[in-house]
């Protein structure tokens, strides 16, 4: 069956919206931290170790999630992965219970030294139940993004994927966007509870599952059968024979190589803006109505960035002629340029110009993943799975750590300056691997658009 030439943008919307859904299920934990850590008794410290408990869940989903994807059907595995996060947000709201639930189960999860004291039993089976739940949410969300990124492969062309998966990445803004907002008028109302936030955003994402299961079919979804490029031609039976040969293999690695350089720093940007901005602002004095409605604002600016440098792309190799590689990495040091506002984020004082520089930071760092998406889909058009899942795999283990790390420094000495300095220069390092992409020996033949 023939689709219209609409259809791959409905789909497009699809997965921007699975997105924004699973960006609402992720920041609702940042959104609602400070409320979360008054009445459950936690710190910087607690929060640091769930992020990182998600961010090594994530990156185990990762590389499991995106083997899976490679050899079964992303129609059906996509609601699957959506099912288990969403239910994993739901069950967040009931962290403190569950984590009696587990103390009960596993008592040696206590100190026994001072399982006797009631304020430590009630933070220690607190967290026990939040980071269970964020392990379970990392663990499933990771699936997201190879199902995602097969979907736009098989359906977009070359010039068409740096757009869309603009499209993809944007979602995560808007889920951004909305979340502070859902949060505040939540925690405001007369249910005061920030539990409740967490009930409507996972019921409410499971309800996509709907639309896509109605216009996704299996065959929609098949690869195109490999076309042979020019060098292929002329050296055919050389190359199906070895095609790990030393131009093609090395080829490959250093591409891989490339593409860790490039999605480590720009994921610690991103991850560190994204869990850590609400406590640097309370921190810094504003206000707890005035937080939600900026951090709605930053996460608006930065889906405008990820929009811009797709569109920017695009334009650069349609109109203006430029190759696809020369279009995504001039958009790439563009939006790395612009995160390097932090440098002075750290210093400044409270006001407009410390918010004018977080806008900017927020502008180019989501601005940075269309290009890398792209790349990633220039490796391999049979195992995009498991390249997305290994390299999810390793940036989640990194940034892991680094949540972790922030956590602690931030008790230690009460700043995030130094945090806060490196966290937009680090993007510098994947405009440096950029340089080592190059030309494979071996090109391989994107698919056309389907109508």
């Amino acid at each position: 069956m023939n689709r219209p030439p609409a259809w791959k943008w409905t789909i497009c919307g699809l997965l921007f919206l699975a997105t924004m859904m699973m960006y609402m299920d992720r920041q609702t934990l940042a959104e609602s931290i400070k409320p979360i850590l008054t009445e459950l008794d936690l710190d910087e410290t607690h929060y640091g170790q769930m992020e990182k408990g998600f961010g090594l869940a994530f990156a185990l989903g990762a590389i499991v999630l995106g083997m899976v994807a490679d050899r079964v059907s992303i129609r059906w595995l996509y609601p699957a992965v959506l099912i288990g996060w969403s239910s994993a947000g739901i069950a967040t709201a009931y962290g403190d219970s569950l984590g009696e639930s587990l103390v009960r189960y596993f008592p040696w999860l206590l100190d026994p030294e001072l399982a006797t004291q009631a304020k430590y039993v009630n933070s220690r089976t607190a967290f026990l139940g939040l980071y269970t739940c964020r392990i379970v949410l990392g663990f499933f969300e990771a699936g997201h993004w190879p199902c995602a990124l097969i979907t736009t492969q098989r359906i977009l062309s070359a010039r068409d994927r740096t757009f869309g998966n603009g499209l993809l990445q944007s979602g995560a803004s808007v889920g951004a966007v909305l979340t502070p907002i859902v949060i505040y008028f939540v925690v405001s109302s007369q249910t005061g509870s920030w539990r409740f936030a967490f009930q409507a955003i996972g019921f409410i994402g499971m309800l996509w599952i709907i639309p896509w299961l109605l216009l996704i079919r299996d065959k929609d979804l098949q690869r195109e059968p490999e076309q042979p490029s020019r060098l292929e031609t002329s050296t055919a039976d050389q190359i199906s024979r070895i095609h790990w040969n030393s131009a093609v293999g090395m080829a490959t690695i250093r591409r891989f190589l490339a593409l860790l350089a490039i999605v480590i720093p720009i994921n610690l940007t991103w991850q560190f803006f994204r869990a850590w901005m609400p406590l640097i602002l309370d921190r810094r004095g504003y206000e707890e109505d005035f937080i939600p409605w900026f951090r709605a604002g930053y996460f608006l600016v930065a889906d405008v960035g990820c929009i811009a440098a797709g569109m920017l792309s695009k334009h650069l190799a349609q109109k203006r002629g430029w190759s696809p590689h020369a279009a995504r990495s001039l958009a790439f040091v563009v939006c790395a340029l612009l995160t390097m506002a932090s440098m002075f984020a750290g210093s400044l004082p409270k006001g407009w110009l410390l918010l004018g520089s977080f806008l900017v930071i927020g502008f180019g760092s989501l601005g940075l993943f269309p290009p890398f998406y792209s790349l990633t889909q220039e490796i391999s058009k049979k195992h995009q799975g498991l390249v997305t899942g290994a390299l999810g795999c390793i940036t989640w283990i990194a940034s892991s750590y680094m949540q972790e790390w922030v956590g602690n420094t931030v008790k230690a000495t009460g700043s995030y300056g130094s945090a806060l300095f490196f966290a937009g220069m680090v993007p510098l390092v994947g405009c440096v691997a950029l340089l080592f992409w190059g030309r494979s020996p071996i090109d391989e033949s994107l698919p056309a658009a389907r109508p």
